[in-house]
């Protein structure tokens, strides 16, 4: 069951997203509702490229590494199939949020979450996993050397979204 609190984090985050121009929505995949934001920003100090961050972000009653491993997977490929536009890595990248909200995590998914990004060609995910029980949000922001152009964008981004009024940084 999906308790109160963690329905509050989705709706804190789903106003952070708003008003930081994501444009989120709330669809249905396979029968668990999922908030979406997304994203394009450009920079010349990037080498002229453009990065596409997608937020997907789902309530679950439990929080496990594989749970968390799953959905990034789902997430990274679902944004690959919106992206759009040119092909990736041609002047564009795609970041990828996935965040997991829960009131029972296990410590292991949030050591999983903040251990580091996960990447595929010109497509990179930095998991989140928030902890509506103990109020606490694991993710990576470290400065990877794949992707490392983009990390404190992804960092400052992260940190913006993700941790609520109240909310602590889980340490890794």
């Amino acid at each position: 069951m999906v308790r109160e609190h963690t329905w509050e984090y989705l709706a804190w985050l789903e106003s952070r997203l708003a008003a930081d121009g994501c444009d989120p929505r709330r669809e249905d995949w396979a029968g668990t509702p999922v908030l979406t934001g997304r994203r394009a920003d450009f920079r010349i100090s990037w080498l002229a490229t453009s990065l596409h961050l997608f937020t997907f972000a789902a309530a679950v009653p439990e929080i496990t590494a594989p749970a968390v491993e799953s959905f990034t997977r789902q997430a990274l490929d679902r944004a690959r199939k919106r992206k759009g536009g040119l092909p990736l890595g041609a002047q564009t990248g795609v970041a990828v949020f996935p965040v997991l909200v829960g009131e029972r995590v296990e410590p292991a998914a949030l050591r999983w979450a903040g251990r580091g990004q996960r990447a595929r060609f010109a497509r990179m995910a930095r998991p989140v996993v928030a902890d509506a029980g103990r109020r606490r949000v694991a993710f990576f922001r470290g400065r990877p050397f794949v992707g490392r152009l983009y990390a404190s964008h992804l960092v400052e981004k992260g940190e913006r979204w993700f941790r609520a009024p109240g909310w602590e940084w889980e340490s890794g």
